[in-house]
């Protein structure tokens, strides 16, 4: 039994864009405004420009590739199963994340009400023990909307996304009408070392990068897509497009509106009172007191909405997982419904062990936009190495220019991934020595005898990631600074053109047998 397509081109777009606007709208402006100031909206440009382009090569590859997971199988076909792995390992563990995230961020917000939900720890909130008990409910909630009916999941999410996408046009168009100061927009470009510093730092750390990581609910959902030629390149490139638009719009608004007095100490020190984030202080302080208590109802539907795409997409990945045989081969179980039930009820499990005093939300959206970029970098890659091994094979979708192309995405991937500083890049380290832990735990179990470990075709992994490290230790976001400012674009540059030439040397031959193989798990 397979997973069915049943997502046209309109939902699928409305499910990427939905998984897309979560708590980051609500924090992000705020906080890429204390790291770079009016500048942030720069930051917004060069975070969706990035993204978009990013977003391009999977849309080539989820077209001719439309498989569930496509995270796990992609690279599978590309360069085998150890690099398939630790590729899938690091997505799966950051989009695990997302659901229990967003579900203690709607705890936080109903804490201003429900005070007995929180507690602030070493001035972090963190869930009581009835807090704990709402979050278990909530994601059950989300886990029973995804497997009890598709229809369901289809109307719940489009009440959703209709809900979050008119608050956030009337917040603009309120805010801008209420208050604007053009007074604040000076400095707006401001590109010497320390704003270029400043504007990167708000890309990887204010949130911004954040923002657009649910552009791959495309990839991961491709299997399940109809008219997959239309509705994978609208879902994964329009939702970036889509959402850029809206965050602009956002930031533009947030700097507007600020009272200048506001900026007396600084942008860094631009604060608002409780946790729901600075549009509801801004409300407030222009009496738009109907905003302000659609804010506070958006504030906990918008993380919801997320949560619940991420508890679709992740499924996604740990089912392709268990059918390449990284995971036990009961994750691939489906209901009735044909949803991936039991890889979602692990999901669950595993989830509500995050729900632990984390070191507040950017810190944590830092931790996740390393892990994410670091799996977006396997688009350009394997595209490059699928159009060489697969130079014939029919391409609905086809990115121009793709040398080019391909090597810029793979570098803003490294640019991103460098950016998040190394107080960010050395706990991704860790994490991912456990993966390779579980690696060599699945290959003792046999559950990987039956096929090559890929190992030859994984020489530039170890490379890669090792080099990411090692840049992070010694540059100037949070490292030594020994590479300084600048030149670590010259070094990442290099180091980009080096190891995209390794891993296309290094790609797994691929056969038709293999290419059939991974079609074949298209579902029905």
């Amino acid at each position: 039994m397979e997973l069915n397509r049943r997502f046209t081109p309109i939902s699928l777009l409305m499910l990427s864009i939905n998984g897309m606007v979560g708590s980051a709208w609500l924090f992000a402006p705020l906080y890429a405004a204390k790291i770079a100031g009016s500048s942030a909206i720069i930051a917004w440009l060069i975070g969706g420009g990035a993204t978009v382009l990013i977003a391009l090569t999977f849309a080539e590859l989820s077209v001719m590739l439309p498989v569930a997971g496509g995270t796990a199988q992609i690279p599978q076909l590309s360069h085998g199963t150890f690099t398939s792995f630790i590729l899938s390992w690091v997505a799966w563990l950051s989009a695990l994340t997302m659901a229990p995230i967003e579900v203690q961020a709607v705890l936080q917000y109903a804490s201003t009400y429900f005070s007995s939900l929180t507690s602030i720890v070493n001035g972090v909130p963190v869930l009581t023990k009835i807090g704990l008990v709402w979050a278990t409910l909530l994601m059950l909630g989300l886990c029973i909307v995804n497997v009890a009916s598709f229809k369901g999941l289809v109307r719940f999410n489009f009440i959703l996304f209709s809900f979050k996408v008119l608050v956030i046009i009337l917040t603009v168009s309120m805010l801008l009408h209420a208050s604007y100061h053009p007074s604040n927009f000076v400095g707006v470009g401001n590109f010497s070392q320390n704003g270029w510093h400043a504007i990167l730092a708000a890309v990887a750390t204010g949130g911004v990068a954040f923002a657009f990581t649910g552009f791959k609910h495309g990839v991961e959902l491709a299997g399940e897509a109809t008219k997959s030629a239309i509705a994978i390149p609208l879902a994964i490139v329009g939702s970036v497009v889509c959402c850029t638009l809206l965050y602009l719009g956002l930031q533009v608004a947030f700097i507007g509106a600020l009272e200048p007095s506001f900026l007396a100490h600084g942008w860094q020190n631009v604060t608002f009172v409780g946790d729901v984030g600075p549009f509801a202080g801004l409300a407030a302080a222009l009496g738009l007191i109907w905003l302000l208590k659609l804010l506070y109802i958006d504030a906990a539907v918008s993380p919801l909405g997320a949560g619940l795409i991420y508890v679709t997409s992740t499924a996604r990945i740990l089912y392709a997982m268990s059918q390449i045989g990284y995971v036990p081969k009961f994750l691939t179980k489906l209901n009735k419904q044909n949803f991936p039930v039991a890889a979602i009820f692990i999901n669950f499990v595993i989830g509500m062990f995050l729900f632990l005093p984390l070191p507040g939300w950017q810190a944590m959206v830092s931790f996740l936009v390393s892990g994410m970029v670091i799996s977006y970098a396997m688009g350009p890659i394997a595209l490059l190495c699928l159009r060489l091994e697969l130079p014939n094979e029919k391409r609905a979708f086809r990115l121009p220019m793709a040398n080019v192309l391909c090597l810029l995405a793979f570098y803003f991937c490294n640019l991103m991934s460098y950016w998040t500083g190394w107080e960010t890049i050395y706990k991704l380290a860790i994490a991912i020595v456990v993966g390779f832990i579980f690696f060599m735990f699945a290959c003792a179990s046999g559950r990987l005898k039956s096929q090559a470990l890929g190992m030859k075709s994984a020489f530039w992994i170890i490379p890669y990631l090792g080099g990411l490290i090692l840049i992070s230790y010694l540059g100037a976001f949070g490292g030594k600074n020994i590479i300084p400012f600048g030149w670590d674009f010259l070094v990442i540059a290099i180091f980009s053109v080096v190891i995209l030439y390794l891993a296309v040397m290094s790609r797994a031959g691929v056969t038709n047998e293999q290419l059939l193989h991974c079609q074949a798990i298209e579902a029905i």
